[in-house]
């Protein structure tokens, strides 16, 4: 079956060119865990984003760069631009992105009318050679391009175009993209090669222009997208800003073995990089992309997907530096995270990029949003000490109603409403699974039908609704890289672990499927405790508790008779399940044995001899409630912890 033209409604749209062994899928959620979690988005998260934006500022600094183009000033008085941060314009585009993806889903009049009212103010605040930048255009008098380090134009510009075309594909409409069209028509006129005739040789210090150029190219056709795109990614690395990590430009991208600097940078301007790798068939950046992820994810990776080791620089660290309540994790690199792997499972069509995917998206980012939708975290540790006394702000253990760095919280909105984009994909022999709901998944004559409490329980059925006559094709469906024990059956064929045709993490069932055919897939869910690399000096001795692809803490709420930072966990006595429809929405806990540590009265130096320690004396039994580590601080304040020593 060879690959249509026609592609759903995503953040990526492969060209019918790309060179990628699998294309996005459509799918439909209609109930269940992201139903609900993507519900709370639309009702609650998405409809606040306009007042958040105009009680912040973003809005209104729109407004008066309306003015002053209107006026014909390029300049008002410092006091009246309104954010801590040169880069408020994004929170908007961000938002914008969210909403047109929302609108993808069906008729909302209301979110409708306030895109369009936002769209135009955007549009108005657009200089006539269609530069936008509310900060350098009300604080720097004009002033373009002169700190590509610290200014982010080109980040703004980047998640503007990606708002527009976002609200293109959604809607229809042309406002938006003709602004981000004629906002990249200048860039394009700025940037470029010493003796190209454009005047500027630079990058931005915050990578993500690059990978929205190429979804521009892809949107309108124009191949000096594309290319503009491919000149910021390989201009990289070669000391175009001093040379720095933090900036992504100590060494090309080519050359680097290991992911470094900020984290959320390096993720743009990866997922960049696999996007050119698709359109262009470059083999070298495919190769780059691959090492680092590997390099990443063995090295750099926290249990819950979490990327980012440092507070200083929201730096991924070294090697094995993986610390717990001092872990950024920040909720955007979970996000960004999400964006490259996807990008490089479309290119190389193998499993285990998704497998990092369902990580991420139940762990890392999803502990970034209240239940509520109205509270956020910007940084995610994975650990709060008995006694951790919060000073607030941006990077608080505490959930927030809005940051001075507002970044996540659109950021947050944009994925949940973009999410059924990340879950399937078809390809020439037929559909693959990524990731389980309950609803369709869709693509090239084909349409297949789940049903599903995941991640709850591990029962997931498959009914075969349309499907080509008398054409074999190849349903393929993901054993995750936890999963130990899985059972399939497939009409009259059993499988388990032993004999299924499981290939490098997909299980491929191949036949001339009917209408009415179906798949029964159970997933084992037992508890399992799960232990660190060794050289993880942080969480040595210690274990995580986790359930299918949840990771699980303990919180403080649930352990009333004192802290958690004396907890033991006893790994002899199994963990047991226990399902609290009354607790958090309704969650599964796992109980486990463990006892609270007595520790002996050493005065007032707390470092005795080794020799002199002894055998730990037995503490007082406890039973260890833990939950899934996406609900936490979603009660009262309190201590945390994922990782566990054992007695």
């Amino acid at each position: 079956m060879p690959r249509t033209r026609s592609a759903p409604i995503g953040p990526v749209r492969l060209t019918p060119d790309a060179r990628t062994a699998l294309h996005p899928a459509t799918v439909a959620i209609e109930s269940g865990f992201w139903h609900d979690r993507r519900t709370t988005n639309a009702r609650v998260s998405l409809p606040q984003g306009p007042d958040l934006l105009e009680s912040a500022g973003n809005l209104h600094n729109l407004r008066l760069a309306a003015a002053a183009r209107e006026a014909a000033s390029d300049t008002v008085t410092e006091g009246e631009f309104q954010g801590a941060y040169p880069f408020v314009d994004t929170d908007v585009y961000k938002w914008l992105e969210a909403a047109s993806w929302q609108l993808a889903e069906g008729e909302d009049t209301s979110l409708a009318a306030d895109v369009a009212r936002i769209v135009a103010l955007v549009a108005a605040a657009q200089q006539p050679d269609g530069y936008l930048n509310t900060w350098f255009q009300l604080v720097k008098g004009g002033e373009r391009y002169q700190d590509l380090r610290w200014g982010h134009e080109l980040y703004c510009a980047g998640h503007l175009i990606q708002a527009a075309v976002a609200h293109h594909r959604a809607t229809g409409r042309l406002e938006l993209l003709d602004v981000a069209r004629k906002f990249a028509d200048h860039i394009d006129s700025v940037f470029g090669l010493p003796g190209s005739g454009r005047p500027i040789d630079g990058i931005d210090g915050h990578p993500e222009v690059e990978t929205a150029l190429v979804e521009l190219y892809r949107e309108t056709g124009e191949r000096r997208y594309l290319d503009l795109a491919g000149y910021f990614v390989d201009r990289h690395g070669h000391g175009l800003l001093g040379g720095e990590a933090y900036c992504q430009d100590r060494v090309p991208l080519r050359e680097a073995t290991n992911v470094e600097g900020h984290a959320v940078r390096q993720l743009y301007l990866l997922a960049a990089a696999a996007d050119l790798a698709a359109e262009t068939g470059d083999a070298e950046l495919r190769a780059a992309g691959e090492r680092l992820w590997h390099a990443m994810t063995t090295t750099k990776t926290h249990l819950t997907g979490g990327l980012g080791a440092h507070h200083d620089e929201e730096d991924f660290g070294d090697p094995y530096e993986l610390p717990t309540e001092r872990a950024y994790c920040e909720t955007c690199a979970a996000i960004a995270s999400v964006q490259w792997s996807w990008r490089l499972a479309l290119l190389t069509g193998e499993a285990r990029y998704s497998d990092l995917i369902e990580r991420t998206l139940f762990n890392g980012f999803l502990a970034g949003v209240s239940l509520d939708g109205e509270r956020w975290l910007y940084v995610n540790p994975l650990q709060v000490r008995d006694g951790h006394t919060d000073t607030g702000g941006d990077q608080s253990a505490r959930r927030t109603r809005w940051f001075r760095c507002a970044c996540c919280p659109p950021n947050v909105m944009r994925l949940l409403a973009g999410l059924t984009h990340y879950l399937a994909s078809g390809d020439e022999q037929g559909l693959q699974i990524h990731q389980f709901v309950t609803g369709t998944y869709e693509t090239d004559r084909i349409r297949v039908r789940a049903e599903t409490d995941y991640p709850w329980h591990g029962t997931i059925g498959f009914t075969v609704e349309q499907t080509p006559a008398d054409a074999p094709w190849t349903l393929s469906l993901r054993i995750p890289q936890w999963c130990r024990d899985f059972r399939v059956r497939c009409g009259t064929e059993t499988y388990d672990r032993s004999d299924a045709p499981v290939e490098r993490g997909w299980l491929r069932l191949t036949r001339t499927w009917e209408p009415g055919d179906r798949v029964h897939l159970e997933l084992g869910l037992e508890p399992r405790l799960t232990a660190a690399d060794p050289r993880v000096d942080a969480v040595r001795g210690c274990v995580a508790i986790e359930r299918g692809p949840l990771v699980y803490c303990l919180e403080q709420a649930d352990h009333p008779g004192g802290g958690l930072d004396d907890i033991v966990l006893d790994p002899s006595r199994p963990p047991a399940v226990k399902h609290r429809p009354d607790l958090l929405g309704g969650v599964t806990t796992v109980v486990a044995a463990g006892h609270r540590r007595r520790i002996p009265d050493r005065g007032w130096w707390p470092y005795p001899a080794a020799d002199d320690t002894g055998p730990e004396p037995d503490g007082e039994p406890v039973e260890l409630t833990a939950i899934p580590y996406h609900v936490w601080a979603n009660r009262e304040d309190g201590s945390m912890r994922v990782w566990l020593p054992t007695s």
